[in-house]
């Protein structure tokens, strides 16, 4: 009896292998057959999906979050180092362009110094030149203990800019040219035209739109041109005769024909004036 049980243990094991194996072939054949996988397993793999999606979503955003922000925190940084280099070239630039203009005047003073035959020229440096009296007045760094005396010429740009008014022992004022206060001393000046004749007058205005010089209150019927040269005359006794001012830009006339107005184009901007020449003259 026992041994009978026992036989059929091992019949019923042997039958469930075989069922397994057929069921097991019948599930891939079947599954090659169809276009889509049973109930149960698609269901299963919804179930693993939508999981799979649930726990990844919060991931994902928190792994792209802290990309943008290191992103964020990247550019920042990268747009500090551009200003930094930015405002770095442009103050660069900027000392380039007040060093090329400071060398340019100093070529144009050397080279007028050299022209001086009768003056021994005293180059200085303008100190301040206030606001308020931008088209009256500066101060230099040379005075009485340079050899700087009152009333001596002041020239810049190949040009008579100006007269000492003040002495002092280290530095200097200077009276500009273009100094129209009604208490200046005005500078007498002489327009040579092509002909060689000759008109003499007073600086007596400035126009601030075009910086240049005028010469009015004139009542002459010598025919003045554009270039015409005008320099210094020597009358007054305060500035020396000869030296040069500039050259006619234009010239009004009134209805009767004669010269009224004359505007001077000066060689040297007043507003940029920013190392001059002291001209003494040699005893």
């Amino acid at each position: 009896m026992h041994k009978f049980f026992s036989n059929r243990k091992w019949v019923i094991i042997i039958v469930c292998i075989v069922l397994a194996l057929g069921f097991m072939t019948l599930s891939v054949s079947t599954r090659n057959n169809r276009s889509m996988p049973p109930f149960i397993q698609r269901f299963g793999n919804d179930i693993v999906g939508i999981t799979s999606t649930v726990v990844a979503f919060p991931v994902n955003t928190v792994r792209h979050g802290s990309e943008n922000i290191n992103n964020l925190i990247n550019t920042y940084k990268e747009n500090q180092q551009l200003k930094s280099q930015v405002s770095t070239v442009v103050s660069t630039k900027v000392k380039d362009q007040a060093l090329q203009q400071e060398n340019a005047q100093l070529k144009r003073q050397l080279k007028m110094n050299a022209s001086l035959t009768d003056y021994q020229a005293i180059t200085s440096n303008v100190l301040s030149r206030t606001p308020s009296a931008w088209q009256s007045q500066f101060i230099i760094n040379k005075g009485s203990s340079a050899g700087v005396q009152k009333n001596m010429p002041v020239l810049g740009g190949n040009g008579l800019i100006g007269r000492v008014s003040e002495v002092n022992t280290t530095n200097s004022k200077v009276e500009l040219i273009s100094d129209n206060s009604d208490s200046s001393n005005k500078f007498s000046v002489a327009i040579t035209n092509k002909d060689g004749k000759t008109v003499n007058g007073l600086i007596n205005g400035f126009d601030r739109n075009t910086g240049e010089l005028i010469m009015g209150h004139l009542n002459t019927e010598i025919k003045l041109k554009k270039g015409d040269k005008v320099s210094t005359n020597g009358l007054g006794g305060i500035t020396p005769k000869g030296l040069y001012v500039g050259s006619v830009a234009k010239n009004t006339t009134d209805d009767y024909g004669t010269s009224s107005k004359v505007y001077i184009k000066t060689p040297a901007s007043m507003n940029d004036l920013e190392v001059v020449t002291v001209a003494a003259k040699k005893e």
